[in-house]
């Protein structure tokens, strides 16, 4: 029996351009210059601030529980004071928002008269300053598609990040050379019906970008972000795709594993498990698995570490739920351990419901007595140091409820197979703020019919 799933999807595209400047967007320092050579290392721990509206974003709380050491390698000739948040922007980079505006006249969208720079708050050390500067440019744009047309809601000239080099338990190391560069972004509405179209109109942007020749190529010159939603739940981006060749998987994965997650709520409700009657308990389980001989768990106690279980009332054999292709709801777990609690080393936890060898039945006996649970419950053991293991015992009980919930709003990450997982909560409105740095800048009629012209003669000439 087949089953069909009603499901909304967004793409986010940010392309790389190339300026006639070769600078960055708010300082002129050189841009496209990579390399792995560095000069120095820079130390720093990301803090939350509060919105112009009072109230902290979610994301940034979630980053800050994680307790990372964010160390940037930075090279002379790639990087000055502004990136490091020493010294206040430079104007922005004229021949930058020339191609932006260009870009977006070729997306048929209508050009703002006036751009207001906005600071998107970012506290997971990507961009040292905390946060990236970004301003929209153009709105309300289309690009033809088969028979109809797909909206363009926005495009968005803004800053790059750092290159990830390790994230290694509360170890995160950056490298600073791309920090800066001109990014465009591209929004769509949520108009694609199925993951083939999806990757369609991600090509059709494409096309439409390189022709003005004025964008970079090559692996992760462009990036897209995929914005899911099926019916009755909510949206979930995955973030940073880097083929367009891998849309149609990772979108019907996504689909797959909302779906199932609506599913395993109902199945929970069936049990009798909601938000409001949700039942979870700890216990330190150190003293009792001295003598375990899973090598996980006898490395641990070996070295002095925290051994802690958690027990799931009613939940037996929902762990193994599968919610993606050769992936169950225990990944959905493991991975905020991993993401939050920063136990980064797999397998970071284990639990009844495994059909995999861990440690002996025996052992699950023992700790089925201790902490008094019962034969439909779920046992979960995590272990590392002794505040990981609490920020990972509140992760898997915040998760576990969720599931009662349905779908959390996440941001994931897009993996080779066309599986995705956690990366962090996704970021609300509460981010966003003005810069207070950068006045605004006015964009003439004039100047857009230049910048017409130019668009007009540069594809004129290609062709």
């Amino acid at each position: 029996m087949k089953t069909t799933i009603k499901s909304r999807v967004q793409i986010r595209i940010r392309n790389s351009s190339t300026t006639f400047n070769r600078e960055k967007l708010f300082c002129r320092c050189p841009a496209g210059k990579y390399t792995r050579e560095f000069d120095a290392e820079i130390l720093r721990h990301m803090r939350p601030t509060l919105s112009e509206m009072g109230v902290y974003d979610g994301t940034a709380l979630m980053e800050f529980k994680t307790k990372k050491n964010i160390i940037y390698h930075i090279k002379r000739e790639t990087v000055c004071t502004y990136e490091m948040d020493d010294t206040p922007p430079f104007l922005i980079n004229e021949d930058a928002l020339e191609i932006a505006i260009g870009i977006g006249i070729l997306y048929n969208c209508n050009v703002v008269d006036e751009i207001h720079i906005a600071r998107k708050q970012y506290l997971d050390g990507s961009i040292p300053t905390g946060f990236q500067r970004t301003a929209i440019y153009a709105l309300d744009g289309w690009i033809p598609y088969k028979d109809r047309k797909v909206k363009i809601v926005q495009m968005s000239i803004e800053e790059d990040s750092c290159r990830e080099v390790s994230d290694i338990g509360h170890d995160r190391v950056y490298l600073t050379d791309r920090l800066g560069m001109p990014l465009i972004e591209t929004v769509t509405e949520p108009a694609m019906k199925t993951p083939q179209e999806v990757a369609e109109v991600a090509w059709q942007c494409s096309k439409l970008v390189r022709s003005t020749q004025k964008v970079r190529r090559g692996m992760g010159a462009a990036r897209e972000d995929v914005n899911v939603s099926v019916e009755g739940g909510t949206r979930v981006e995955i973030k940073g795709v880097p083929q367009i060749t891998l849309i149609p998987l990772l979108t019907y994965n996504e689909a797959m594993r909302q779906w199932n997650l609506l599913r395993l709520r109902e199945e929970l409700k069936k049990r009798g498990i909601t938000p409001e009657t949700f039942k979870a308990e700890s216990f330190d389980i150190t003293k009792l698995l001295k003598k375990v001989h899973y090598a996980p768990l006898k490395n641990a106690a070996d070295s002095g570490m925290k051994l802690s279980a958690v027990v799931l009332k009613g939940f037996k054999d929902l762990l193994h739920w599968q919610t993606q292709t050769d992936t169950y709801f225990s990944k959905e777990i493991s991975d905020r351990v991993r993401v939050i609690a920063c136990l980064t080393t797999i397998p970071n936890l284990i639990h009844s419901d495994s059909k995999s060898d861990s440690i002996s039945s025996a052992d699950w006996l023992k700790i089925k007595k201790f902490t008094n649970a019962a034969d439909n419950d779920t046992m979960i053991i995590v272990w590392g140091s002794e505040d990981d293991v609490k920020t990972a015992v509140n992760e898997i009980i915040i998760r576990a409820k969720e599931a009662t919930i349905g779908i959390p709003s996440e941001t994931r990450q897009a993996m080779s197979d066309g599986t995705n997982g956690f990366e962090r909560i996704l970021p609300g409105a509460d981010r966003m703020y003005p810069d207070t740095d950068l006045p605004p800048k006015k964009i003439t009629k004039e100047k857009i019919k230049q910048i017409r012209l130019m668009v007009t003669r540069t594809i004129l000439e290609k062709n």
